[in-house]
C-alpha cells in the first residue's frame, strides 16, 4: 500500500524521510539540527527534524525507536512511541532519552527514529454498570504468568 504524504522542509538541511528497503514499515527520520547534540546519560534532548508533514485523514504517525540506536547506543524516544495526529502541522521533533551510561552525540543528518503511518479507530465510550466476564477478569500485570 502506498499513499502520498505532503512534506514541507523547514530548514535547508532537513532530510526527507526514507525507507531502508521496499518492505520497511518505518521511514527513517533524520536529525535536521545544524549542530551536533550530546545526550548525557539519564537525560532527554529534543532533536529537530526540520520537516513538517500533512498526514492524511484516517491515519496516525507513530514514531518508534530505531533498533540499532536503542540496542547499541541506548538512545530511544523518551515517550517510547510518539503520536503525530493527522491535524498536526508543526515540526516533527523527537525527544531522545539516553538509557545508557555514556554520553551519545547525535550528528546532523543522523537517522534518529522511524515513522510508521497506520490507520486508527476512534471509540464512543459508553459508561456501564458492569462489564462482561472473562477468564482473566481483573488480573493485571503478570497475572497470566511467564511460561
Amino acid at each position: 500500500m502506498n499513499t502520498i504524504v505532503k512534506l514541507k522542509k523547514l530548514t535547508p538541511n532537513a532530510i526527507i524521510p526514507t525507507y531502508g528497503t521496499a518492505q520497511s514499515a518505518g521511514a527513517d527520520l533524520y536529525s535536521g539540527m545544524e549542530q551536533p547534540v550530546t545526550i548525557e546519560p539519564g537525560k532527554t534532548e529534543f532533536i529537530h527534524t526540520g520537516i513538517a508533514i500533512a498526514i492524511p485523514e484516517g491515519l496516525v504517525g507513530l514514531v518508534y525507536a530505531r533498533s540499532g540506536m536503542a540496542c547499541k547506543k541506548g538512545i530511544a524516544p523518551a515517550n517510547k512511541v510518539g503520536v503525530i495526529d493527522a491535524d498536526y502541522r508543526g515540526e516533527i521533533m523527537v525527544a531522545l532519552y539516553n538509557h545508557g551510561n555514556e554520553a551519545v552525540t547525535v550528528e546532523p543528518g543522523d537517522r534518529i527514529a522511524q515513522l510508521v503511518l497506520t490507520p486508527f479507530i476512534t471509540a464512543a465510550f459508553d459508561q456501564a454498570d458492569s462489564l462482561d466476564e472473562t477468564d482473566r477478569g481483573n488480573g493485571g500485570f503478570g497475572s497470566t504468568g511467564t511460561k
